[in-house]
């Protein structure tokens, strides 16, 4: 009986030395987490810009004439990728003609977005080529919006951005009546997100008044850039901080929208 609870007793303090082991052995073999507790990559997005040379890339010799759409592509973190097809002096009709609007109808995939703004280019009587009576352009929106949402892209109308002019009492003027309404009615009928750049961008003009919104512009004075000797002044074109305030306005329109987009807006470093 004594050899029996000699060799019993050694069992249980074995057992016991044994019990640490055998939980490290159990930790070290536990199953990994489901796979569906981890979170899910996000998804990346692309941001097509098409439109005219208020929204396009500059050649280092227009400088500073910027296009709103270069600070644009500054907002988004890593998950955006924003390519800028805007060109200077297209129109609706010229953006199809010369097939840059196919070029990007091509690419188009689930969940891109298409930023559309054109009119300055469009309203151009005097330039044949270019110029898309309202019901054109009106015909070439739709094309635009259509065949974005049949590749599951996302088109935006953006109407086109004011110019800069002021009447006699210091007022700002409406220069784009009639083609910016085209814009806002299609919108309105298609159920397509809108930004409206001529109300948003006289609005802006009107707070800087007549003679400090210059400063918005490409107006330089002789001598001042070696790229415009004799000088320059230009009420369509911005210049470096014309076009960031321009791009704020589409970013404050963006959250306004309360697009998915805007999810991925940068956000301010935590101090």
């Amino acid at each position: 009986m004594r050899a029996t609870s000699s060799h019993s007793g050694r069992s249980w303090a074995f057992c016991l030395f044994l019990l640490p082991s055998l939980a490290v052995c159990q930790q070290s073999v536990a199953p990994p987490k489901n796979a569906l507790d981890q979170p899910a990559p996000v998804k990346s997005i692309r941001v097509y810009l098409i439109g005219d040379s208020t929204m396009s890339i500059k050649e280092v010799k227009a400088y500073p004439e910027t296009g709103w759409g270069m600070p644009f592509v500054n907002f988004f973190d890593s998950t955006v990728t924003v390519d800028n097809r805007a060109k200077n002096g297209r129109s609706t009709k010229t953006f199809i003609s010369e097939r840059l609007w196919q070029r990007v109808a091509d690419n188009l995939q689930d969940g891109d977005y298409v930023f559309i703004q054109f009119g300055h280019n469009d309203e151009s009587k005097d330039k044949v080529e270019r110029y898309a009576t309202p019901e054109e352009y009106k015909a070439n929106l739709l094309r635009f919006v259509s065949e974005s949402r049949s590749k599951k892209a996302i088109p935006i109308l953006i109407t086109p951005v004011a110019r800069r002019k002021f009447d006699a009492t210091g007022h700002v003027m409406e220069t784009h009546e009639v083609y910016s309404e085209l814009v806002r009615s299609l919108a309105k009928e298609e159920k397509v997100p809108l930004i409206d750049l001529d109300k948003k961008g006289q609005a802006l003009l009107q707070q800087y008044g007549e003679e400090t919104s210059k400063l918005l512009f490409n107006w330089l004075e002789p001598g001042e850039n070696p790229n415009y000797q004799t000088g320059h002044q230009d009420n369509t074109h911005f210049n470096e901080l014309g076009a960031r305030k321009v791009a704020e306005l589409v970013l404050e329109e963006i959250k306004n929208l309360h697009l998915e987009l805007a999810e991925r807006i940068v956000k301010p470093a935590q101090p």
